[in-house]
């Protein structure tokens, strides 16, 4: 069942082949910034797509990075964030003395983003920078700076290359908005 209008349509934004040479400049900053083995922690579920394809491209750039997860939310099932993050699945890495690379699909409120690098720190990381795929500037409720970023991001809500609607959405190849 969708949850879209029927008379709504989704308009690429980015294309699938702009994300991919956007991912693979992006893993050689990553690594030219912070040597070739990171801890890589993608935010769960929006940016899983999104790190699998960093991940790949961060190895054809040198680097033989570590991985674990963490899962964040602020959404639940809605389109407006609640305002408060919750774990909903914890790293199991042990933190302490690494450099860790958080990613994440959008830097909006900067919320999610904040407590996961506070988290990191309050660890005893060596050092925490962030990555995110699109960064939406003029609504950050948190001071918050993505170190490396794919796409400034129009104020439309995004879907596909595994951000979603209400968990609907996040298998599209591309970033799309939804049309009326």
């Amino acid at each position: 069942m969708s949850i879209l209008a029927p008379d709504a349509r989704i308009s690429v934004l980015i294309a699938a082949d702009v994300l991919a040479d956007r991912v693979s400049a992006l893993a050689r900053d990553i690594v030219a910034e912070m040597g070739p083995a990171p801890l890589v922690i993608p935010v769960l579920k929006g940016s899983f797509i999104f790190a699998a394809d960093l991940l790949r491209a961060l190895h054809v750039a040198g680097a033989v990075p570590d991985m674990d997860f963490i899962g964040l939310s602020s959404y639940g099932a809605g389109t407006n964030s609640r305002g408060e993050v919750t774990i909903v699945r914890d790293t199991e890495a042990d933190i302490a003395g690494r450099d860790i690379l958080i990613v994440d699909d959008i830097l909006e409120s900067g919320r999610t983003l904040a407590f996961a690098k506070d988290l990191m720190m309050a660890r005893r990381a060596n050092s925490v920078r962030t990555c995110v795929l699109l960064n939406k500037p003029g609504k950050l409720a948190v001071a918050m700076k993505a170190d490396f970023v794919g796409f400034e991001c129009p104020d439309k809500f995004v879907i596909g290359y595994g951000m979603d609607v209400a968990h609907a959405y996040r298998q599209l190849p591309f970033v799309g908005v939804v049309e009326s």
